[in-house]
């Protein structure tokens, strides 16, 4: 698997011949839209930072768009969606938090989460998490002693970052004692390579 970040919220994940492409930026955004080919588009909330199902329709692929809470099948990828109120941009609005297995590994997407608190039963329901989706820029989302605690919370394996400044990654480096960190091009992960992990935070480069 190959994890790639394109700004904001937005990745790019690729397995074998298949692309999914969470949060992509559209065109309408003041943030750089993205521009590549996915099989599945995740949408966790209808906004332009994060709904650019266009910029990846692209060559020969057009995405299966999730945009909903819900449980999906797509070929080899299992998807579960989580609807929470949220407040976006002065507006209540719902979040998905997107569930995804995929080569035996379990990925969970936070998507625009403002509290940091989670249903039990959501909780629950994700399990033993393997890479987790991590906003924690503050203002529409997760401060970041918010996220922080959750993520010691939901002890996932591998962290990664998203929707920041340069000064909030700092201060959330700090937080974690990742300090000496680098960012990354892109995260190339196979699921006997989380063995032992416990945290550790990836930050990859937008």
């Amino acid at each position: 698997m190959v994890i790639t970040h394109h700004g904001g919220q937005c990745f790019k994940v690729s397995f074998g011949d298949t692309t999914l492409a969470f949060n992509p930026i559209s065109k309408k955004s003041k943030l750089t839209p993205v521009k590549f080919g996915a099989d599945v588009a995740l949408i966790s909330l209808r906004h332009e930072d994060f709904n650019g199902v266009s910029q990846v329709t692209h060559g020969s692929k057009e995405p299966f768009v999730i945009d909903t809470p819900g449980e999906y099948e797509v070929g080899d990828v299992t998807v579960r969606g989580y609807g929470i109120k949220t407040t976006f941009a002065g507006e209540e609005k719902f979040n998905t938090i997107y569930q995804v297995r995929l080569e035996g590994m379990n990925l969970v997407f936070l998507g625009s989460l403002g509290e940091p608190e989670i249903e039990p039963k959501i909780l629950g329901d994700l399990g033993d998490i393997d890479i987790l989706f991590l906003p924690i820029g503050g203002g529409d989302v997760l401060e970041v002693p918010q996220a922080s605690k959750l993520a010691v919370k939901l002890e996932a394996k591998i962290v990664i970052p998203m929707q920041y400044d340069t000064k909030s990654l700092t201060v959330f480096m700090e937080e974690e004692g990742a300090e000496g960190v680098k960012p990354i091009e892109k995260l190339t992960i196979k699921k006997k390579d989380l063995q032992g992990k416990t945290g550790e935070v990836v930050v990859l480069k937008a």
